[in-house]
């Protein structure tokens, strides 16, 4: 996350993750203009580049060889990355609606969704019929059909609907890739039958002659049966029937033929041509509003008709761009032409392809070899990144007296809070705050919405108040997910007591900006936390807003708890064993993603983790008998065991390979990428009692990753211990694993033994 002096004056908002927005992106990361901030929603992380996706089916390359991360892309270019999909536009108030989140303020708004299948034309496509469009969903479809084929016995028949070049190149990929899957199961690949049908009475009809005939005798030598100038009307389960009425039996559907504009630009208002796609000028402006731009398949420049081709969404990226500059700087966008004959490159599955250009064609091993280093080359671009400069600010350590004073004066300024400077104005606040809902309680007598200067709460009789209190820093650049996972971390450690939240208080930093930017961080922010606060039923009761040079936020909650059933951290009692109900590694994760180190999915799986309350996981440990509990955070894994061992009078064993780890983290550990809280962290390697054996081990540096939102670490009686496992994984906490055991305290002074 990039943090700047500069206030946010403008908001460019990007709608989808196409080949012209990953080129816009890289645009502004080489060349920013100071005060415009980009912001992309998209629903997938990595996005696929369309050429090479009929070499991943074929199997020639990888799935990060043709995908671009998006979250990286947008860290690079210094650009908010919010994971959602847009379902509207609200043209009058300039926001993106979306799914899952509060709506997005936009100053200038483009799109670069791709297309639909209108699968919906055909009675029954949508529900028997695979789609390869909208292509970045298309991996999860794929995936899964490749295991029914796999798995499928005897003849199989797969039926391809669409024969332009994207059917004919995908029929001829899957029927290469799954020949060879069957072959070297022992299977008889002479059982698989492809059929490619189209209403058109050729193949590939955007193309020349030459290409065609090409096409059409690798497709007859490779034994595809062409139905051509055969309308599909009508997709039952297993069959298609055509519009002469003949029928075709098939365990497969594939559906590659006409696209569309999703749905929801239908209620935008903007204008659109016969298929839904948004009717663009040549400036790539929409011709209903000028601050609305489209691009790449969605997008119709009325001008300059041109086929749906992946070619014509990157050559887009760069006036896109500039136009998004110049409209921002408050400057007219200038004209784009594009080019009248364009090259394709269209492979044959068995790393051949054919070269289509105007009224020409070549074909060959050395095409797909020109091919595979061109789109290799694109593919570099977005995703070999060079490295992030490191923090200027860094503190002069000459008068150190060792590594670990120095190291600790670096993580002091690396951690430091960006600080609370004047606070924001009450207008701001009130028009933020003042859309929030938080759940109301009986026993809070004065809360948010009442204009007193503190909360009043009532305490039930029999009840003791658990009173904690959390604040740091934003590590990501969506306050709404922020909001969420600071919330969540709020309320771990009363859920770890067992306790029930009651109210919760904010303090937040914001950072120095005009008002209606600050007011949307806040809002945005503050949404997010007050949907996690209402979930586990705590009042938002009041706070404090300042501003600052970076986004922080945390909360003073208020628990209520039976003071006989406390969960603490000196409950531990030797024969329990220890169980933890998250995988740990945030803290090595996010100091990755700072670096561009870490791949996108792996910075979702944390998140998704860090979003996971702890309340359920709570009761379960409550109902199984546990009374020592703690959630792992800030300390790491070892720090909080350490804690929960010298109170309770006990030793324990730690089992590293029993640990459950989030995906990436042993390898960003391995490349020395660590949180710079760890320094601090490691130096409780002093209480194992046999660290010299295991700090090779891959998972040994993660022990003192300190966490946000981390899981519980408990201790359960061990005749109760899978039976608690077994529960949580069905409450939705899937990792959750037990981790060692706790034994009498012994004579040595390290409380922890290690083992594999």
């Amino acid at each position: 996350m990039q943090v700047t002096e500069q206030p946010v004056l403008r908001d460019i908002v990007l709608i989808g993750g196409g080949h012209s927005h990953v080129g816009v992106l890289k645009r502004f990361a080489m060349h920013p203009v100071p005060g415009v901030r980009l912001t992309l929603i998209c629903r997938d992380t990595h996005t696929p580049y369309s050429g090479m996706l009929p070499g991943y089916v074929a199997g020639h390359y990888s799935y990060d060889d043709v995908h671009i991360d998006l979250s990286k892309l947008a860290e690079f270019a210094g650009a908010r990355f919010y994971r959602d999909e847009a379902v509207g536009i609200d043209r009058d108030s300039q926001r993106v609606v979306c799914r899952n989140r509060p709506a997005v303020p936009y100053d200038l708004l483009s799109i670069n969704i791709g297309s639909a299948p209108r699968v919906s034309d055909v009675p029954g496509a949508q529900d028997h019929a695979v789609p390869v469009k909208p292509i970045n969903g298309f991996n999860a479809r794929w995936l899964s059909l490749l295991t029914r084929i796999e798995n499928h016995q005897g003849p199989m028949t797969v039926a391809v609907v669409g024969a332009g070049a994207g059917g004919v190149e995908l029929t001829l990929a899957m029927q290469f890739r799954l020949r060879r899957e069957l072959k070297a199961r022992g299977g008889d690949p002479d059982q698989l039958s492809f059929h490619l049908l189209d209403a058109a009475t050729t193949i590939l009809p955007t193309h020349n002659q030459k290409v065609r005939a090409k096409f059409e005798e690798c497709l007859k030598s490779r034994g595809v049966q062409m139905h051509l100038g055969f309308p599909v009307t009508e997709v039952e389960a297993g069959k298609l029937v055509t519009e002469s009425g003949e029928t075709l039996k098939a365990d497969e559907i594939l559906w590659v033929t006409r696209a569309g504009g999703p749905e929801w630009l239908q209620a935008t208002g903007l204008a659109l041509d016969d298929d839904g796609f948004i009717r663009v000028e040549d400036t790539l402006q929409t011709e209903t509003d000028k601050n609305i731009f489209a691009a790449g398949d969605i997008a119709n420049v009325t001008k300059y008709p041109r086929e749906k081709a992946g070619v014509f969404a990157v050559r887009q990226g760069r006036p896109l761009a500039d136009n998004l500059r110049l409209a921002a700087l408050g400057r007219k966008p200038k004209p784009f032409v594009p080019q009248k004959k364009w090259l394709a490159l269209i492979s044959t599955g068995d790393k051949y392809a054919i070269a289509s250009r105007g009224d020409k064609a070549r074909s060959g091993k050395l095409v797909w070899r020109w091919k595979d280093w061109i789109d290799r080359r694109f593919m570099a671009k977005f995703n070999n990144l060079p490295a992030m400069a490191e923090n200027a600010n860094v503190p002069d350590t000459s008068a150190a007296q060792n590594k670990e004073e120095a190291s600790q004066a670096i993580s002091a300024v690396a951690m430091r809070c960006g600080g609370c400077g004047a606070k924001v104005g009450s207008t701001v606040l009130s028009r933020a705050l003042g859309e929030l809902r938080p759940i109301e309680r009986d026993d809070i007598l004065v809360g948010l919405h009442a204009p007193d200067d503190a909360a009043v709460l009532i305490v039930p009789p029999g009840k003791a108040v658990v009173h904690t209190v959390d604040f740091f820093r934003s590590f990501i650049d969506d306050p709404y997910v922020f909001g969420r996972v600071a919330a969540n971390h709020s309320l771990g450690d009363v859920f770890a007591m067992g306790a029930e939240a009651q109210s919760a208080t904010a303090v937040a930093t914001v950072p120095y900006g005009i008002e209606s930017k600050v007011e949307d961080i806040v809002f945005q922010m503050m949404t997010g936390a007050v949907e996690v606060l209402n979930e586990a039923g705590c009042a938002l009761v009041g706070g404090h807003t300042g501003e600052g040079r970076e986004l922080a936020l945390g909360f003073a909650v208020n628990g209520l708890i039976d003071p006989k059933q406390v969960m603490s951290k000196s409950g531990l009692k030797a024969g329990d064993v220890l169980i933890l109900t998250k995988p740990i590694g945030t803290g090595t994760l996010f100091a990755a993603h700072a670096k561009l180190a870490a791949r996108g999915r792996w910075i979702d799986s944390a998140l998704t983790s860090m979003m996971q309350s702890n309340l359920e996981g709570a009761r379960c440990l409550r109902r199984y008998g546990s009374e020592a509990c703690t959630d792992v955070t800030g300390f790491g894994l070892l720090g909080h065991l350490v804690e929960m061992t010298r109170p309770s009078g006990v030793d324990a064993e730690l089992n590293l390979g029993s640990i459950p780890v989030l995906p990436g983290a042993e390898e960003t550990a391995a490349a020395g990428i660590l949180s710079s809280l760890q320094p601090a962290n490691i130096r409780l390697r002093r209480g194992i009692r046999n660290q010299e054996e295991w700090v090779k081990h891959p998972r040994y540096p993660l022990i003192f990753d300190p966490q946000t939102a981390g899981g519980l670490l408990a201790s359960v009686a061990a005749d109760k211990a899978d039976a608690c496992v077994a529960e949580l994984k069905a409450l939705g906490y899937a990792h959750t694993a037990i981790i060692g055991r706790i034994v009498p305290q012994g004579d040595a002074i390290e409380p922890i033994l290690l083992k594999a």
